[in-house]
């Protein structure tokens, strides 16, 4: 594959040389850096190094200022809600950092299709449209047969005005052809995290297994583009390694995706590493502490302003609350990380992947969002319009998107209150739905939404521009 990507576009020397020369940076190149991100003319990777560096309070203030307003003014008050889906814990890799790797000894489970089923009915009566599947990687328990099948599933699956619209799939790297099987099967975005950009670091961490192949788990990417996958969502789990390394391996990973096939990622997630099943964070020294993770989440923002960002319930609902304001537009909601435990969470039977920080419901953190100002979104739509890949880009560039995305999100809010709200919630969402409307720019599109909100409440769902 064109030389294995020219072997590699992640060169280690290159990103440390660039740490080691931001080392020396002043106030003065900080605020000039930031005067270069308020106009929106890019980031070049100097610039983000030297961000980076940034431990000023009054400097760092300034920033976070601004991380909230770049997303303010591109994703609005959307915040789009969803919920993970663990389908097999089976696994063969010995990731050191991770509850299911193979050294751990606890009944392994895949769920049967009827089991799956039975998951999507219960995440449906919690109102979720929007799922990302995950599963452990093992070939011969959970090959991709399984995966197809899976979605077939959860495709399929309606209980009374719930379904799944959307599942974006978190699997492990793999060939062309099998990306090729997973586009057919009608995905959202392809989710996989590199955990680590450091090359040592990942090969300490991934030891003798599968998994451990830095090179070909790096250019996973341009296998799934080459398939025609055009939504593709990257991560890395911080506390593995030195995170302003991280950042950068990530800014540069997503420029060279843009260079060779026109759009860079969907989405970024920023999980940081969290006590697992045999895992003690004793033996990591690179944690990322509250204060630096803020600062992390402002500077992606900042260097990819179009460019979706996704907190899990590995944090605490204050922490999300906060990095919501500095540039997180997804997050999960009442989340499950074991293997059938939206079934089997209140029994404790469930082995968890990692462990979770935020317990609350949907419906919780929905109130809670709409108390902060803002939109909780189930909205699906730019898939299923095919806006996706450089198509999405173009029209969240252009500033076009908010036209249907921000009426979206408020008809998806308001079908969730019809179908799961009790009285005062169906007329608290009303009544800020009615007044978003009020305020929609073009006159054309408040229309269009009045009239749907008329349908949602005489019945219809699904209703999107």
């Amino acid at each position: 594959m064109e030389e294995e990507i020219k072997l590699m576009f992640i060169d280690e020397k290159y990103i440390q040389g660039l740490l080691d020369t931001a080392k020396s940076a002043t106030k003065e190149d900080i605020k000039l850096v930031l005067e270069k991100a308020e106009k929106r003319e890019g980031l070049a990777h100097k610039d983000i190094a030297v961000l980076l560096q940034m431990e000023d309070k009054e400097q760092l203030q300034e920033m976070y200022e601004l991380a909230g307003k770049i997303k303010k003014d591109i994703y609005g008050k959307r915040i789009v809600l969803f919920a993970p889906l663990y389908v097999s814990d089976y696994c063969v890799n010995k990731c050191v950092y991770c509850g299911y790797h193979t050294c751990n000894s606890f009944k392994r489970r895949r769920l049967t299709q009827v089991d799956v089923a039975e998951e999507i009915r219960i995440l449906e009566s919690m109102g979720h449209k929007r799922l990302a599947l995950e599963l452990g990687e093992d070939p011969v328990n959970a090959p991709i047969e399984y995966v197809i099948e899976t979605l077939k599933t959860i495709y399929k699956t309606q209980n009374n005005n719930g379904e799944i619209r959307r599942v974006n799939v978190n699997i492990a790297a793999t060939t062309v052809e099998e990306y090729k099987m997973l586009k057919a099967a009608q995905i959202g975005t392809y989710i996989l995290f590199q955990e680590t950009y450091h090359k040592p670091t990942y090969e300490k961490m991934h030891p003798n297994c599968i998994k451990g192949n830095y090179e070909y788990h790096l250019t996973a990417f341009d296998r799934a583009m080459e398939a025609k996958i055009d939504d593709v969502g990257a991560g890395v789990l911080f506390g593995l390694s030195e995170p302003k390394f991280e950042i950068l391996g990530l800014m540069i990973h997503n420029e060279h995706l843009e260079e060779k096939y026109g759009v860079g990622f969907h989405t970024i997630a920023v999980p940081r590493l969290k006590p697992a099943e045999g895992v003690s964070l004793e033996n990591f020294p690179n944690l990322v502490d509250d204060e630096t993770f803020k600062k992390l989440v402002a500077i992606i923002r900042i260097a990819v302003p179009f460019t979706g960002m996704i907190i899990s319930t590995r944090e605490s609902g204050e922490m999300r609350k906060q990095l919501l304001k500095y540039g997180i537009s997804q997050m999960s909601a009442g989340s499950s990380t074991g293997v059938g435990g939206y079934k089997e969470r209140e029994e404790g039977k469930s082995i968890e992947q990692f462990e979770l920080s935020d317990q609350r419901s949907p419906i919780e953190i929905i109130e809670e969002l709409i108390e902060d100002g803002y939109i909780p979104s189930f909205c699906t739509a730019c898939y299923r319009k095919g806006r996706t890949g450089d198509r999405f880009m173009s029209l969240a560039k252009s500033g076009n998107i908010q036209y249907v995305c921000e009426p979206n999100a408020m008809s998806t809010i308001m079908e969730y209150a019809l179908d799961y709200g009790d009285d005062a919630f169906k007329i608290k969402v009303e009544t800020l739905v009615r007044n978003l409307a009020d305020n929609l720019e073009r006159d054309d599109i408040k229309q269009i939404f009045l009239k749907s909100l008329e349908k949602l409440k005489n019945g219809e769902r699904d209703l999107y521009l």
